[in-house]
């Protein structure tokens, strides 16, 4: 199966207790990757996040990021600050005594000295029931999110899938060129040996027999059938890893690296004219499938 690495999914999931916000991206990687940002207060979760995650993607740096927001009304505490405000009690009384203050302190002249006052939110005390639901909410919708971008990826994948499959067709066209030429270029070298022999023949007394030998042994030594036939196999296993159910972007990546050591040894063997220009062209297609299949999970 062809997926792209490729991806992208955002889900804000919200109920009576909280409201929990995820965002998922995902490029290409040569392993699972996994960049997790979560709150403090879901520092638990961690683990069975990485699980779900783990579950569905084989391949690809995978950021994550939950924010978490409670819907709970929480009422605040207040503390005065004894130690300041007995200090500023005293001295209002030293001023006034000398006339430069008049009137008592008011509450709102405490509220203006950030020292007086400390305001905060009330700690809520942990209930396991509640705790426990959300939990199972936050990992239902890690769940759906992971499951939007799995679609996204498989989307991205078939296009994929597609260009790959129509640029392997080429590569089948450009090999039956190579064999056709690397054929008609065989018999030209066989016509050449052939003549060469006439000519030695004419001049000197030679075994007519090791001759021939030896020109079947040229004519073999260009024969890229073994060649051809490895190819046409990693082309047909290219076809059932496409089409399977695994995931398949290091197998594809392998197989291009077998294919080209194929025509790299084609290229070398074969004799004829133009399979220097077809051998370019074929080279030149791997790389370019190459480059795709980096993408591929």
């Amino acid at each position: 199966m062809v997926k792209s690495m490729t991806g992208f999914a955002s889900l804000t999931h919200e109920d009576a207790r909280a409201t929990v916000a995820i965002t998922i991206r995902s490029v290409n990687h040569r392993f699972l990757d996994v960049q997790l940002r979560v709150p403090q207060a879901l520092a638990d979760l961690e683990p069975r996040v990485r699980t779900c995650i783990s579950k569905r993607l084989a391949r690809g740096r995978i950021e994550v990021n939950i924010s978490l927001q409670h819907r709970v009304t929480v009422a605040p505490e207040v503390d005065l600050n004894d130690d300041f405000a007995n200090a500023l009690s005293a001295a209002l009384d030293r001023a006034r005594e000398r006339g430069l203050v008049a009137g008592a302190l008011t509450p709102g002249d405490l509220l203006r000295l950030p020292q007086a006052l400390t305001i905060r939110e009330r700690a809520l005390a942990p209930d396991p029931e509640v705790e426990a639901q959300l939990a199972s909410s936050i990992e239902a919708t890690v769940e759906q999110a992971l499951a939007d971008l799995d679609a996204m990826r498989s989307r991205e994948g078939e296009h994929l899938r597609l260009d790959l499959a129509q640029r392997t067709i080429l590569l089948g066209e450009l090999l039956g060129q190579l064999i056709r030429l690397s054929e008609a270029g065989s018999g030209l070298l066989q016509v050449r040996l052939a003549e060469r022999v006439r000519e030695i023949i004419a001049e000197l007394p030679v075994d007519q027999a090791l001759i021939a030998q030896e020109i079947v042994r040229a004519a073999s030594r260009s024969d890229i059938s073994e060649e051809v036939t490895r190819f046409r196999a990693h082309l047909a296993h290219w076809d059932s890893l496409t089409l399977g159910p695994e995931p398949c972007g290091r197998k594809l990546d392998f197989l291009l690296q077998e294919m080209n050591r194929e025509i790299n040894t084609i290229g070398s063997k074969a004799d004829g004219l133009g399979i220097a220009e077809v051998i370019i062209t074929t080279k030149a297609e791997l790389e370019k499938m190459r480059e795709q299949v980096q993408n591929v999970e």
